[in-house]
Order: C-alpha cells, then structure tokens, then sequence
C-alpha cells in the first residue's frame, strides 16, 4: 500500500506520518517508484509537484527539503478524470446534492474536474445567473470546475456574451429538459448553430417522438407501467432524429459540436473516426461525441432488477446497443467517457413510473467501472486515461490539464489494483445515499487524489476541504 512520509526527519529521527501533517500547509510532492499510465503507455517513472504544477517527470526526479514524499509501490499514476457531463443540482435543488457534496463523491472517485449543466433552479440562461454557479464552485468545490451556459427558445442574446476562453461550452437541450431549456424552435436552433462560435454540447431526443409513445404506452399501461418501458418511450427513433438534425446543422455551419451521452448503434454512423481514409485525430475534429458509463454497463435485462433506479435520459438500452457502443468508443468514433450523474433523492425513485425523474447518481466509480472493463479485457488502461482524462482536455481545450507533463497542472490519481472496492451504503458519498452499484465489488481502489497540487483524498480520509480551481480554455 502507497506510504506518505516526509523526507526531513524530526528530531526523533523518524519520518513523519500523515496524521501529523495537517497543521502544516504542504506545497511540494514526490511521488516515487509509480506506474504511470500517461499518453499511450504505462511505465515506471517518479513525479515532482510544487506550487500546484507537474514540475518533474521522469525515472528520478529532484528532492527538497520538506517535501512530501508519496512512495507509490508500484501502484498506477494517472491523470485525473475529466467529467464532461455533471447535474450537481444547486442552485436550487439542493435537497438533491450540492457543489459540495458531490464534487467531493467525485475526487473520491478519482473524478479531479467537473463540467456541470444548466438545468438548475433557476435555469443557468443569463450570464449573472451563470456567475453565481461559479461563485458557489469558489467557495465549496472539491474538484476543478466549469459550468455550461443554458440555451433556451429566446435566449440567444446572453448566449453569445459568454466567454469562451472562460465557460466550457453552451448546452442545447434538443428534448425534455427542466424549466424552459426545451430548445425545440427550428429557427432558434438554425441560429445558435449558425452564430454561436463556441462549443455546443446537446442532448438529442426528438420530443415530438417521445410526447407521441408516452402517450401509447400511457394508455397501454396505465399509471404505473414497469421500468422496462423506458427504452420504449424514449427509443432509437427519438436519438437518431433529433442527433442526425444536431450533425446536419454543424455540418452547414461548421459549428463545433459535441453530442453527449450516445446510446444506440444507430447513431453511430454520423460520426467519424477517419479523414479521406486516413485516422482523425480528436484535436482536427469538429463534430465529437460522448458515451457514459452507464450505456456501457447495463443494458435492458437490468431493468427487472433495479427498475426506476436506472431510468435516465437517453434510456439504457439492448444490449446489442451497448456492444456497438463499445466498438465505436475503442475505435475512436465516441471520444469521451463521462458519467451524466444526476442524483435525485431515493423517495423521488420510489415513485410510480412516470413520476419517477431520470438519472443515476454515478460520479463516485466512473474510474473503478472503466478499470473494472479493463480487467475483463474490454478495454486498456491506456485507453480508459485517453477517453476518461486526454480526450476530454483534448475536446474542450482546457488548458495545461489532462496529461500529466511537466508545466501541466498536477491533477493525479493514484489506484492500488491490488485492493478491492466494496459499493456499501456506508462507503456511498452522495448526498442522495443510493447507487445502482450498491453491492458490486471492483479489483481496484482509489488510494490518493490531487487536484490542482493538492492531496485531497487519501485512503477514505479527505485531507482539505475545497482545492478545486475555475477551468481556463486555450480557444
């Protein structure tokens, strides 16, 4: 197990042990004897952090007095996951989860940044509205942090105020969403793609095929129908309408666009991982995508087990859904893996239904699910640190973060694949207090979190209570 001392002795002679190292501010890191996984490879290599930065990478870095040294023992080091899709529910929806809270599930979980979405209370469509999100992230955010300006039918005037070197992107809601971020005026739509010259990120369900089967199965079913029609209401035919009017639109406008949270094999022919027959690479592209790590676990027969705890939009669907997505991320066509975590309160769950809102609370294991593929040969190492920390750094330009190089910001994980997680309700850091991976077990743990060159989380212990920093863009 990686062991924490500092390399000046007290006067007792002895090193230093963490418990007496919270009294005193720590600026600088060694991390030895890693296996880093970083840029295609996994290798043996020592770390130096100071002042918040990747000062030193290499197979021996230099030594200060005071510095804190994190011997690995052979542990993986990676770069911290990016979540390019996050619903942390304040302001507004506080009974939920906060900033707070949730950011801090997340650096447990090796989640180091976050993008959060505009659907709060009230929706985020004005640039002060916009602001005091931030301003909250500030004061209580665990992790590194950026926000989606909300796009609305009439709001187009504040989205084009927003800074692009300074906001992650703009977010489109092409089916259901809260308040008034419907997004389903043609000509709006023409207009955001043809004038917005940010990212646009969207979620693509067409509504008008969603409103005509809830309305089916409304009177097939009655009241409480099972879980198991979700797919159903909310089908292929809805994603690919609504993705294909989202791809036409970028293309005519060559607007840069990132579609979110892909779910069916259908879709996957409107993206590309290949220019004139020759590979992509992510940075040369302007239309990009995303997959979660729910579409890539469960599938339709999970419904009989855990119903409405997996009720989320887009719908986890058939499994021959879920293998396409799987061929499409490996071969490059999706670029992100993200988690979408949506906490809604266990009571909200428990309701009949077509009261039951959508989403899963995730943001705590997206790392231990993707390594937990991994051990199951579905994926690489190598590959989860490119989908889950590279390519979204890569995708909405953030700077200085997502690799870890030397100059870069020092946001790093440290995982132990030779201890187990147990998902128990005691181990679960969500506000909400439930997860659909209650009772699983992953052959890896999360032993240490750095966000922006601070050790944040350390075997279960939270050593700080805020690091996280506002995302800047080289756009």
């Amino acid at each position: 197990r990686p062991s924490v001392f500092f390399t000046d002795k007290m006067r007792t002679g002895r090193p230093r042990l963490r418990s007496e190292l919270h009294t005193r501010p720590m600026t600088s890191y060694r991390i030895l004897n890693a296996r880093l996984i970083n840029e295609g490879q996994t290798q043996h290599a020592d770390v130096r952090i100071e002042n918040g930065f990747i000062t030193e990478v290499g197979t021996s870095v230099s030594a200060k007095p005071g510095d804190v040294v994190i011997d690995a023992g052979g542990t993986y080091l990676m770069p911290g996951v990016i979540d390019d899709q996050v619903h942390f529910r304040e302001p507004g929806l506080t009974h939920k989860a906060t900033i707070r809270s949730e950011s801090r599930a997340g650096v447990a979980g090796g989640v180091t940044t976050f993008m959060e979405m505009p659907n709060t209370t009230p929706n985020a469509l004005t640039q002060p509205l916009l602001q005091d999100k931030y301003d909250i992230a500030a004061a209580t955010a665990f992790g590194n942090y950026s926000f989606f300006m909300g796009a609305s039918n009439n709001n187009l005037d504040e989205v084009l105020r927003t800074d692009a070197r300074a906001v992650c992107g703009v977010k489109v809601f092409m089916g259901s969403s809260t308040g008034s971020m419907l997004v389903d005026n043609e000509q709006t739509l023409d207009a955001l793609f043809r004038e917005c010259p940010m990212l646009i990120a969207t979620h693509c369900e067409d509504e008008a095929t969603v409103r005509a089967n809830t309305e089916r199965y409304k009177a097939e079913y009655g009241d409480n129908p099972p879980a198991r029609i979700h797919p159903l209401v909310r089908d292929e035919q809805a994603c690919l309408i609504s993705s294909s009017m989202a791809v036409d639109l970028a293309k005519k406008y060559n607007t840069r666009l990132h579609v979110l949270h892909l779910t069916t094999a259908d879709e996957l022919t409107l993206f590309s991982n290949e220019r004139d027959g020759a590979p992509l690479p992510l940075t040369e592209k302007r239309i990009t995508a995303e997959v979660c790590v729910h579409h890539l676990h469960f599938t339709t027969d999970d419904y009989e087990r855990l119903g409405n705890q997996i009720k989320c939009n887009p719908a986890i669907k058939a499994a021959h859904h879920r293998d396409a997505l799987w061929e499409a991320l490996l071969d490059d066509r999706l670029d992100i893996i993200a988690t979408d975590h949506a906490p809604h309160t266990w009571a909200e769950k428990q309701q009949p239904y077509w009261q039951v809102p959508s989403g899963l609370p995730l943001v705590q294991h997206p790392l231990l699910l993707m390594l937990e593929a991994a051990n199951q040969g579905k994926i690489s190492p190598e590959k989860v640190v490119q989908k889950m920390a590279h390519a979204p750094a890569d995708c909405f330009q953030i700077d200085r973060r997502g690799y870890v190089r030397e100059g870069y910001w020092a946001d790093l994980v440290l995982v132990d694949p030779n201890q187990r997680t147990h998902v128990t309700p005691e181990s679960i850091l969500y506000q909400c207090g439930w997860s659909p991976l209650l009772g699983e077990t992953f052959n890896h743990r999360i032993t240490h979190t750095f966000v922006s060159g601070e050790l944040v989380y350390e075997n279960g212990s939270f050593l700080t209570e805020k690091a996280g920093q506002r995302l800047a863009f080289k756009r």
